[in-house]
């Protein structure tokens, strides 16, 4: 993690821990959905959110792959400082992703299933701004 300058120029301690309060929420949200997707049977998900049911399998288990991954992404690099800038793709996918599932659902004419999406969307590019812009993390030393 970084720390911010004697000056103010850089990033302040608690953008730091809100960006990881967010990349937390937001991993635990992908990483239990893919989970939820993988784990459950498609008749018992189609009863709780029904295009589970009327799409193909694939679909959905190719949605619960894209999940794991982008949950998976906003945490692993920089915790280990490993390739952390893979945050900030991560955090991108994910917000694309959402976008995705925006477009998905207006297609289908559930707009009204859209509004936690929009959240998603815009924690995902806060995220990625902190991460590229603000607050990066740096790399271990090799």
């Amino acid at each position: 993690m970084t720390t911010p300058d004697v000056g103010g120029t850089g990033p302040s301690k608690a953008l730091s821990r809100g960006l990881w309060s967010v990349q937390g929420f937001l991993s635990l949200l992908f990483v239990g959905t893919a989970l939820w997707k993988f784990l459950t049977p498609v008749p018992q998900l189609a009863s709780m959110i029904p295009w589970a049911g009327q799409v193909a399998p694939g679909f959905l288990y190719a949605t619960a792959v894209a999940d794991l991954a982008g949950g998976l992404g906003l945490v692993l690099p920089g915790l280990t400082r490993i390739r952390p800038g893979l945050t900030v793709l991560a955090a991108l996918g994910c917000a694309a992703l959402q976008l995705s599932a925006i477009v998905f659902h207006f297609s289908r004419g559930e707009a009204a299933n859209t509004p936690f999406n929009f959240v998603l969307v815009g924690l995902s590019l806060f995220v990625a701004w902190g991460r590229w812009a603000r607050s990066p993390i740096l790399a271990r030393a090799s």
